[in-house]
């Protein structure tokens, strides 16, 4: 074999070899969506639905995913009483249990016409009343591939939607910028 013949079979093997490797830093991620249902004191009651764009659930098992990937995962809260009452949502990000920010690993299209961000939770913008669902608090998940890299690899990243409920009637917001009224339950770190 000539040596120009030796050196593209070189080449050829060497292309090959990171083709191999490349194929496999792109392997599946996982994430995981998981819903908190909370219900507060008296009758308020309502559930967390997470759906695909297609109207199945999402999976509970999760999805695999690649870095850059957009997941679709629509979150409403259905009313499962006959009281109308104030809303909030928390998202709550992590990697196999360690708690990280939106930042580093997901990026939400959070539906700011019905949902507004203060001291960490999403408020909706009106009251739930009876029987009612909300509008999205965001319909899909994408995942920030200049963040999510091999060190993810096989492990599960988690995005908890977590819901706290209150009563509206007869207890007014006190302050409308911060949804201040009375009965949001304490935060326990």
């Amino acid at each position: 074999m000539g040596r120009s013949k030796l050196k593209i079979l070189i080449i050829a093997m060497v292309a090959i070899v990171m083709t191999f490797f490349s194929t496999n830093t792109l392997a599946y991620y996982q994430t995981v969506g998981k819903a908190t249902n909370v219900v507060t004191s008296g009758n308020i009651k309502f559930k967390i639905h997470e759906t695909t764009d297609q109207g199945t659930e999402f999976p509970t098992e999760g999805v695999y995913i690649t870095p850059g990937d957009i997941v679709s995962k629509e979150v409403t809260i259905e009313s499962l009483c006959e009281h109308p009452f104030y809303l909030r949502v928390k998202l709550i990000y992590g990697i196999d249990s360690a708690e990280l920010t939106a930042d580093d690993c997901f990026k939400l299209n959070i539906n700011s016409d019905y949902w507004e961000l203060h001291d960490g939770w999403y408020y909706y913008t009106g009251v739930v009343n009876a029987c009612e669902t909300t509008p999205k608090v965001f319909s899909h998940v994408e995942i920030v591939g200049s963040e999510v890299d091999n060190s993810f690899l096989g492990k599960a990243l988690t995005l908890t939607v977590k819901a706290e409920a209150v009563q509206s009637e007869n207890n007014p917001i006190t302050d409308a910028k911060t949804y201040t009224a009375l009965g949001w339950p304490t935060e326990v770190e």
